[in-house]
């Protein structure tokens, strides 16, 4: 029977199957998500913002069976897993006690204020969805998108349903009305159907650049609002004058949390030439000294990899590189056994147009590439289809700060690796996708910035 198959990474052994939607299950969850629109819209957004506290709540009570099932389902380690729910739970509070600000009615500039803007709800919005982060991910969306009055319907990675049905009990628990918040196991086809149907006012999609175009496509077609976040090969810059000591270890939380598997991941690490060889002895013996292991471990800070395809898909493009003349320092294989670890590995002397210079490497792989200078450093952070985050090290912050605004990319962040936080937007440029989450941006996407002018 076709359908979604959840396997644990760490044993090998399939735990889950969730045959795909019918017919009549896609036309279910149509009417109901519409339903609960419906009615979901015209709350008060005062009892939107508690019922986010309680969500807050429950999401804590469910820490650990949350983070568990995410660590069986695809190898995230479970003290990284609870950090994840921690981290979407701070999210409900903090869009309950700034959300309604956001979507307050903003006077226009006309004189005599007879004239505002109001943002109102456009209706169910499609999510779909990846698996590296099946909490945190679906909640930062989903999170804002309720709030400002819309239905939210998730399609969620094949191999973590097991995480979003448990998602969603938590958040029924806490008292989210049926049809506020749904999950639909729904292959290709059916997404297809739903974003053509009228009861859909928008989609989302977290995903490969094949799948947002696929998705862009389909909801372009059908004159619908779509957000997209897409790969990135984020460039990790470190300047001649950073504290090395401390981009090594930014550069291991940056490229290596999660295992590599993070869109915002540093995955291109571009370093002066003056500091090149310290920075690469330094970071190869950090990476040495990570542990590998069961993701139910506490000591553990690299699980397995999600999915066995995806670990041989990196494998053909860490042996590319290669190929084409950058040096392995330490990893480059696969692990034998029935766990789908991939050694954690550097490639060095990686330059422009090489496999992993120029293509996302989702997992525990970093490129270390030589900059003459930071002209140098920039302009190859640039030389990307892709423009997602970026980080960028030197002790000299207002110079740091300088550069940043010519690094192509949604967000740079000054001696401090990548991260995503509800208080700013994510979202990327060129391949990386358009639109923005978390903020107030994220908050408005989905909404009709409604003009009411009073003569």
């Amino acid at each position: 029977m076709s359908g979604a198959v959840s396997r644990n990474p760490f044993t090998g052994v399939e735990i889950r199957h969730t045959p795909f939607a019918s017919a009549t299950e896609v036309e279910t969850a149509l009417t109901e998500s519409s339903n609960g629109f419906n009615q979901w819209r015209n709350s008060d957004i005062s009892d939107r913002s508690e019922l986010l506290r309680s969500v807050a709540g429950a999401l804590r009570s469910h820490a650990r069976e949350l983070a568990e099932m995410m660590a069986d389902e695809m190898g995230k380690p479970v003290t990284q897993g609870l950090a994840e729910v921690e981290k979407s739970a701070h999210l409900c509070d903090w869009y309950a006690q700034h959300g309604p600000a956001f979507l307050a009615p903003e006077p226009a500039l006309v004189a005599g204020n007879n004239a505002w803007v109001q943002y109102l709800p456009l209706g169910p919005v499609l999510a779909v969805m990846p698996w590296n982060f099946p909490v945190w991910q679906v909640l930062r969306g989903a999170v804002p998108i309720m709030l400002a009055g819309n239905s939210y319907l998730l399609k969620p990675a094949p191999n973590v349903m097991g995480s979003s049905l448990l998602l969603a009990a938590v958040l029924k628990k806490a008292g989210v009305p049926e049809g506020v918040f749904s999950v639909l196991n729904a292959d290709n086809a059916s997404v297809a159907t739903m974003i053509q149907d009228r009861r859909i006012a928008a989609v989302t999609l977290t995903g490969s650049v094949r799948a947002g175009a696929a998705i862009a496509a389909l909801a372009g077609a059908a004159i619908k609002k779509s957000v997209l976040e897409l790969g990135g090969a984020d460039a990790f810059i470190v300047l001649a004058d950073a504290d090395i000591d401390a981009a090594v270890q930014g550069a291991i939380s940056g490229r290596f949390m999660n295992g590599g598997q993070i869109c915002i991941a540093a995955k291109r690490i571009i370093v002066e030439a003056a500091v090149f060889e310290a920075f690469r002895s330094k970071f190869v013996a950090a990476v040495n000294a990570m542990t590998l292991g069961d993701p139910r471990e506490a000591s553990t800070f690299i699980g397995p990899m999600a999915r066995y395809d995806l670990r041989d898909e990196l494998d053909a493009q860490v042996q590319a590189t290669i190929a084409e003349g950058a040096e392995c320092l330490t990893g480059g294989h696969a692990l034998p056994g029935e766990a789908n670890f991939y050694a954690p590995t550097v490639l060095s002397n990686v330059r422009p147009g090489m496999t992993s210079f120029r293509q996302e490497l989702f997992g525990p792989v970093a490129s270390l590439i030589r900059a003459e200078d930071a002209e140098d450093a920039i302009a190859m952070a640039n030389d990307s289809d892709f423009g997602l985050g970026g980080s960028l090290w030197s002790r000299d912050v207002e110079k740091a700060a300088a550069l940043a605004s010519r690094i192509e990319t949604g967000g740079v962040f000054i001696n401090s690796p990548s991260f995503s936080d509800p208080r700013v937007p994510i979202g990327g440029v060129k391949q990386s996708g358009y639109g923005r989450e978390l903020s107030h941006f994220g908050i408005r996407e989905f909404t009709n910035a409604q003009t009411v002018w009073k003569a």
